[in-house]
């Protein structure tokens, strides 16, 4: 199938699911593929319901809620696009960026040799940014590469960025504690860092999204750019 068709077909089948799920639909789906990854960008998604909790400083119980509903979701998720694209799908990550009513989904495949990318404009440049920020959270990453989706979307992938006392969190069952307490701590540090981001990139960062594998000690960072 020819790939602007599949992700169109992708984004249909995402809107309809949340649809369905959440008692509303967002407002556009934007799906990706670029081998090895499938990247979905949401917007305009939250329910009156989830609205009113955040307007009443309860946005921990909309993100507890929606991630017991992607634990149901996740495999009719991945069904569908291992069939589409008769390929198997190793990792699934998602975030959601609730101010903003934003939210993605990206999905990595076993096939492809998914650090063999190509290089784009200033590239060693958004390394170094990304190693300076994560110096400021806990140390540099022991390897980092990016991908360059299209125009509007950069995928950035760190490996062995996890300290000791993050390392006995997740021992002791506490993965998803210290995943919501780094994802606000990186989300403000990458606010921090933006205008450079930008001035690298030449272009607005409008959304950005970040997810992990603590097992192999692995985190994505996903830029939707404005050229």
């Amino acid at each position: 199938m020819e790939a602007v068709i599949l992700e169109k077909e992708i984004s249909g089948y995402i809107g309809r699911l949340l649809r369905e799920n959440f008692g509303r639909g967002p407002g556009n789906v934007f799906c990706t593929i670029s081998r090895p990854f499938v990247s979905i960008y949401i917007t305009n998604f939250l329910s009156p319901m989830e609205n009113t909790l955040i307007s009443n400083q309860q946005s921990v119980y909309v993100q507890k809620t929606r991630d017991l509903m992607m634990e149901t979701l996740e495999e009719e998720i991945k069904y569908f696009i291992e069939l589409h694209t008769e390929d198997k799908i190793k990792e699934f990550h998602y975030d959601w960026n609730l101010d903003a009513k934003s939210g993605m989904f990206l999905f990595v495949f076993e096939n492809g040799q998914p650090y063999d990318f190509a290089s784009y404009e200033n590239k060693e440049k958004i390394h170094e940014e990304i190693g300076e920020l994560s110096m400021e959270i806990q140390k540099a990453p022991e390897h980092t590469h990016s991908l360059l989706m299209n125009e509007r979307t950069l995928i950035i992938i760190r490996h062995g960025i996890l300290i000791s006392l993050e390392k006995e969190f997740i021992g002791l069952g506490f993965q998803e504690t210290l995943k919501i307490a780094k994802r606000n701590l990186e989300k403000r540090i990458i606010n921090r860092h933006r205008v450079k981001f930008e001035a690298f990139l030449n272009a607005k960062v409008i959304d950005y999204f970040i997810d992990w594998n603590f097992d192999q000690d692995k985190s994505y960072t996903l830029f939707i750019l404005k050229p």
